[in-house]
């Protein structure tokens, strides 16, 4: 990928989950990232197709970090990913997560592409579970406890929603230990 478009990416971005995919025009990301308009059009069709891909490198991202994160077992794995998570949320997320912000704010059409790519996001999160070996329900309690540290996170102290995540993890293993 050129430094260019990169630039691009970086600065839509930060942009974007900053102020909104509304808000913020084209010519805003060009500045910020100091490209030509016509550098922006050489890599992209159009702002929604900037905004997808800064979704799939945020995904990216994202999905790099936790793999980084599993571990022998899926017990040691769960542990290892909630703390990622919590990290990710400190670093990354003071204004919630982006692709249900972008989901939000392209809702006028359930069949827009960048809803429909949100939603695969979401299913990814639960299939990545389900790759570690944790069955359904399991997979889809985790997805609910990652999601929700991170919708907590945005209005809540974080380091109370780390206590009751890490709490609600050590009784998902309970249950899954039979105990």
């Amino acid at each position: 990928m050129s430094k260019k478009k990169q630039d691009l990416i970086v600065h839509g971005e930060q942009l974007f989950y900053n102020h909104g995919f509304h808000a913020i025009g084209l010519k805003r990301v060009i500045k910020e990232a100091n490209v030509a308009l016509m550098t922006l059009y050489n890599h992209f069709d159009s702002k929604e197709d900037l905004i997808l891909e800064v979704l799939k490198n945020r995904e990216e991202k994202y999905f790099s970090m936790l793999k980084s994160h599993v571990r022998n077992s899926k017990i040691q794995s769960i542990y290892s990913l909630a703390d990622a998570h919590i990290d990710w949320i400190r670093k990354h997320n003071k204004n919630g997560c982006m692709f249900l912000r972008a989901k939000e704010e392209f809702s006028y059409n359930d069949d827009h592409e960048i809803v429909q790519y949100v939603n695969e996001h979401k299913r990814s999160l639960l299939a990545f579970f389900e790759e570690l070996d944790f069955n359904y329900s399991e997979a889809i309690q985790l997805v609910l406890l990652f999601e929700g540290a991170t919708a907590l996170s945005e209005t809540l102290n974080v380091d109370d929603v780390e206590i009751a995540f890490i709490h609600s993890i050590k009784s998902m293993d309970l249950h899954m230990r039979g105990e």
